[in-house]
């Protein structure tokens, strides 16, 4: 008779395995779309907040493909996918992220899927089609890129220090000059804004940056890497107990002493348009 544990690890890679089957196939079908932008259309639900057929055709694919593999699990997704399930699990997914990259025909966008449970994320793949990178990991699931486990991150050296941000186009202006001036004068480290949130995590799981800082994320955003970095001893400030799944979201994620540094920037800017 197999022991718990043995039962746990056996039921992770499976998990694992799946949804990085899932994830590629999904990226099979945005690639295929992102080759002939062209003649795909696009829509804004915003200013400067694009979705295209893309989106659709890759969310419906994967709440079909998760369902099948989980069907006792709910989905969650960016554009309207809202299935309930009876496990409590929740599978919060963002079919394209970085839409506005991929219809200007840059790389930085990703498939990211995020599983939710017992209100916390507990694992996530992230796979960038363009690049061929896929990064997994979360609970009891060591980080692998393509694979090959991850190793930890470097301690945190100010003289190096570079942060990703994201800032949603609904953040008033005020705001916005906030986080820069914080970076630029009182931190003084780099920065960098590459569009799309799930492939900021991946940087910092790669040691590119050290952090990232967010005002406006949504939790499809961020549910598929903050699972993965925490193997990786990156930890964050949102209060998962106290989020709703459409909330908007304002939070830095990275090693303490870099969270230590940008928790007076948190204090000092908010999420309201």
């Amino acid at each position: 008779m197999a022991e718990p544990e043995n039962d746990t690890m056996s039921s992770n890679h499976i998990m694992e395995t799946t949804v990085e089957r899932i994830a590629r196939e999904a990226g099979r079908i945005a690639l295929a779309h992102f080759q002939s932008l062209a003649t795909l259309p696009v829509e804004e639900k915003g200013h400067l907040d694009l979705v295209t057929g893309a989106d659709r055709e890759v969310e419906d694919f994967l709440i079909a493909a998760l369902r099948e593999a989980f069907p006792e699990d709910g989905v969650f997704g960016e554009e309207g996918g809202d299935v309930c399930g009876v496990s409590g699990r929740i599978w919060v997914i963002d079919p394209i992220d970085g839409t506005f990259n991929f219809v200007r025909g840059s790389q930085n966008w990703a498939i990211s899927i995020g599983l939710f449970e017992n209100r916390e994320p507990v694992f996530g793949a992230i796979f960038a089609p363009a690049r061929d990178l896929m990064i997994t990991g979360g609970t009891d699931i060591g980080a692998k890129i393509n694979g090959k486990p991850m190793p930890l991150l470097p301690a945190f050296d100010l003289s190096r220090a570079s942060t990703g941000i994201g800032i949603h186009p609904s953040i008033a202006t005020n705001d916005r000059l906030e986080v820069f001036r914080f970076l630029a004068d009182e931190l003084r480290i780099n920065f960098r804004c590459c569009g799309s949130s799930a492939l900021s995590l991946m940087e910092i799981a790669m040691g590119e940056t050290d952090g990232y800082v967010a005002l406006g994320d949504s939790t499809w955003d961020v549910m598929a890497g903050l699972p993965i970095l925490a193997g990786l001893g990156v930890s964050h400030t949102i209060e998962w107990g106290h989020i709703d799944l459409r909330e908007k979201l304002r939070f830095a994620c990275g090693g303490d002493a870099f969270l230590t540094r940008m928790r007076p920037l948190l204090d000092k800017v908010s999420v309201a348009a």
